[in-house]
């Protein structure tokens, strides 16, 4: 239950930092502010979206990371199964012992298989 509840939280930060880091510009974008494109009319001013987003990815980044280990850590930790459905898938999933093959030392050869009918070892296409 818990693994479930941080993997749904890691995915969330990972689209959030995927959606912040489109939201931001390059650093060639910068060339344009000069020329009076109407940057300073933004909602957080000439340069605070700037910071603002970078400091909220750098927040997402570090919950990612957070995130990723927690997972981590879960993942190692193994419990028994609680339900007789989860043994049994267990068990079925666990491999059959084989018996040994016979070997040549016990004098035992294993019966050659029939070739099947109209063809013959020798013949080659």
């Amino acid at each position: 239950m818990l693994q479930s509840i941080v993997l749904g939280a890691h995915v969330f930060v990972a689209i959030a930092i995927v959606s912040l880091v489109l939201l931001q510009r390059g650093k060639g974008a910068e060339a344009g502010t000069g020329f009076g494109s109407g940057a300073s009319g933004t909602v957080f001013g000439a340069r605070g979206s700037a910071n603002f987003l970078s400091r909220a990815t750098g927040v997402l980044a570090t919950l990612f990371f957070i995130t990723s280990l927690a997972l981590a850590y879960l993942a190692t930790q193994r419990t028994a199964p609680d339900s007789l459905l989860e043994r049994s898938r267990i068990e079925q999933s666990e491999p059959q012992a084989v018996p040994p093959l016979p070997s040549i030392e016990d004098g035992e050869l294993p019966e050659r298989p029939a070739a099947p009918e109209g063809s013959s070892a020798g013949e080659s296409n």
